[in-house]
């Protein structure tokens, strides 16, 4: 469903609430604010980084005070720490150069047995064997082409070749866990005790010369001045810095929020027409319910019977149809208009045309009846004589399912036929009309539950549930009407 283009500054009304359109943000003023606020934060950030070399510069550095002393001290500590962790990194270099060799022989290992693998098309044994087996199969049955018959043969050759190589596979797997394992272990010797506590005792110095290094900083209140500028110079950088996102925020969110109206607005449109689709296949529900009432009101074997009796009358001239007709009769059945006068051609004789043909009757149907079996007038055919069966009366035959005749002697046999169909129609025609109308019953009541399974609860674009409910009782309404209808209606 195409998407309904919403109009500039359109009102939309959504369960009483109003909508407005947001108005888009001009490009230009926004790309102005936003260059000005990032030329006063960066204004900011250079008047702070130069307060910060000042605090730099500023920071005492006497070494006669005691805290300056025990500091002193307790680098000493970190300074033969780390002379002795020194001394065995000896050892620990010579493990982590035997941890290294080991590792690249078992990277080296994993890379050709990687390799080895990659040749072989096949992932096990088992799987090679049953390929194997499938080759031989063939070739044992003889059904392949010698050509064929020697692909296979050299295939299984090669695959028998392949299967000795899966051994030394297994070989190249047992080196590599062992070089897994001599790496556990040489990993393992690393985990020294000694080396912990060193590395515990290095934490706890370095853990007090950061406690004194905060004492320092809280005693030397000279710089406080400094400090304070600092603190305001970054409150002042931080709201500049607030000050452009919040400018980005703004443009960002307005056109969000127009994106955000411009669906609701689609969404809206989409609605509407599925509410319109919905009504128009309710209307073609409704035109199809009634089309099958207006089917099922006529009575069955119409065309048949009419058929029938129009191949008798040529059949049989002195055959008559029944009086009854097969329809209800019409108010606009054709009338005498006026009466013809004949005073003034009494004691006339009237002279027939002599090239005048007469035109038998052919129920209706198109294509030329044999003249010869017209001319006759109300006498049947005779057996002497050559015969000639017309199109119309073959195509009338074949639609019935008889064969038609080929001769004036066929004539009376297809003509009993004939009659036997035509009081079988006329027969049955009742207690068919009622299966056509029961049948047409049953189709609108499927229908109509497969509208009311489909229908939903809401009605989109504001409809009203009274003005929905005429649309859905559309074919409820025609179903009325035929369950109601019974076939003495239907013949009226």
């Amino acid at each position: 469903m195409a998407d309904v283009a919403t109009p500039s500054g359109a009102v939309m009304s959504d369960a009483g609430n109003v909508h407005k359109k947001p108005e888009k943000p001009d490009d230009e003023t926004y790309k102005a604010s936003l260059k000005k606020a990032e030329k006063e934060h960066a204004d900011s950030m250079a008047k702070l980084n130069a307060i910060k070399a000042k605090l730099d510069v500023a920071k005492p550095t006497s070494k006669d005070s005691p805290a300056a002393k025990h500091r002193a001290d307790l680098l000493a500590q970190l300074k033969e720490i780390r002379e002795k962790q020194g001394a065995g990194k000896a050892g620990r270099n010579k493990i982590f150069d035997e941890i290294k060799n080991e590792d690249n022989k078992l990277k080296e290992l994993i890379a050709q047995q990687k390799v080895a693998r990659s040749r072989v098309s096949y992932k096990s044994v088992d799987e090679l064997d049953r390929e194997i087996e499938r080759l031989e199969k063939q070739v044992n049955g003889g059904m392949m082409k010698l050509v064929d018959e020697k692909k296979a043969l050299a295939e299984v050759s090669n695959l028998r070749k392949q299967r000795k190589g899966f051994a030394g596979f297994d070989d190249a797997q047992k080196q590599i866990d062992e070089k897994k394992a001599n790496l556990k272990k040489l990993r393992d010797t690393l985990d020294d005790p000694e080396s912990k506590a060193l590395s515990e005792k290095y934490n706890k110095i370095q853990g007090e010369l950061d406690s004194i290094k905060a004492e320092q900083d809280e005693a030397y209140k000279g710089i406080n001045n400094l400090r304070d500028e600092r603190k305001k110079l970054q409150d002042d950088q931080q709201a500049k810095f607030t000050a452009i996102k919040k400018i980005k925020d703004d443009y960002y969110q307005t056109n969000r929020a127009i994106q955000k109206y411009e669906y609701e607005a689609r969404q809206k449109a989409r609605e509407r027409k599925k509410a319109e689709n919905e009504k128009y296949q309710q209307e073609k529900r409704k035109d199809r319910a009634q089309q099958m009432l207006a089917e099922a009101s006529d009575k069955a074997y119409l065309d048949e019977i009419r058929r029938a009796e129009s191949l008798l009358r040529f059949l049989d001239p002195s055959y008559s149809a029944e009086k009854a007709p097969l329809q209800a009769p019409s108010q606009f059945t054709a009338t005498a208009q006026r009466k013809v006068d004949d005073a003034g051609i009494k004691g006339f004789k009237v002279v027939k045309k002599e090239e005048e043909d007469y035109f038998a009757g052919t129920g209706g149907k198109k294509g030329k009846k044999n003249k010869k079996a017209a001319a006759t007038g109300d006498a049947p055919p005779t057996p002497t004589g050559k015969y000639s069966c017309p199109p119309s009366v073959m195509e009338d035959c074949a639609s019935m399912g008889l064969e038609p005749p080929m001769s004036a002697a066929d004539i009376p046999e297809v003509r009993e036929k004939v009659k036997a169909k035509l009081d079988f129609w006329k027969s049955d025609q009742e207690a068919q009309t009622k299966k056509n109308i029961a049948k047409a019953q049953k189709e609108v009541e499927r229908l109509e539950a497969e509208e009311a399974s489909n229908s939903a609860p809401g009605t989109p674009n504001g409809e009203t549930k009274a003005t929905a409910s005429v649309d859905e009782g559309a074919v409820a309404d025609v179903t009325a009407d035929l369950k109601g209808a019974s076939v003495e209606d239907k013949a009226e």
